[in-house]
């Protein structure tokens, strides 16, 4: 395997969180730790991207917010990847293609908060992530309802696994997805910005293999 990219065996269930991590909080450590827990999973991945498309602004470079990263998330099963910027993917349907065919015989399921399941219709090729991989829907305060009332959840709501059955996710056929509630923590990245608890140097590196 190339350096800076992580490694799986074949017929391992592995969780992807994908996003900016800018930075990353407790709160991605929480939602990661359950989702270990709840659906089924070998490992997670923190997919530290090299921008979110939706945001206008760019995030702090990708070297600082990989060492956030892994100073928040120390754990056994998960790996803090650069792997996106490695790929040169931008979209997580362009990631997800690629994944499969890089490591085949590997499961991935995509998580998620209930946040992100609300703007889910937004994502470009949303349907093709959706059938691609199962989904793993983490629920954040506040967003419960309007992930629920989503697009996304009303289209595919034939396939959503009831929380109790979440273990069964990782093995789940796509299109499939689980909601499950767990006790959240407050903590935001735009808020951690917001009270100046995260400087954004201007220069940037090269990112270092982190697994």
């Amino acid at each position: 395997m190339r350096m800076g990219c992580p490694t799986a065996r074949t017929g391992q269930v592995i969780g992807l969180l994908g996003g900016s991590f800018d930075p990353a909080h407790d709160g991605h450590a929480h939602i990661t730790r359950e989702a270990l827990k709840r659906f089924g999973l070998d490992a997670v991945w923190w997919l530290v991207s090299p921008g979110n498309p939706l945001k206008e602004r760019g995030p702090a470079p990708l070297k600082v917010r990989m060492a956030r990263a892994r100073a928040v998330m120390q754990h056994p099963r998960v790996c803090v990847t650069d792997i996106e910027a490695r790929l040169g993917t931008r979209y997580t349907a362009q990631t997800l293609q690629a994944l499969a065919h890089r490591y085949c015989g590997v499961r991935f399921v995509w998580l998620m908060g209930a946040d992100n399941l609300a703007q889910l219709h937004l994502w470009q090729d949303w349907r093709a992530i959706v059938e691609q991989v199962p989904i793993g829907v983490v629920a954040r305060p506040g967003d419960r309802i309007s992930a629920r009332m989503s697009p996304a959840a009303r289209l595919y709501r034939r396939y959503r696994i009831s929380g109790r059955a979440a273990q069964l996710l990782g093995r789940a056929q796509a299109p499939a997805w689980s909601f499950v509630n767990v006790p959240m923590r407050p903590h935001s990245s735009t808020a951690i910005r917001d009270r100046g608890g995260w400087n954004r140097p201007k220069h940037q590196s090269s990112p270092e293999n982190t697994c």
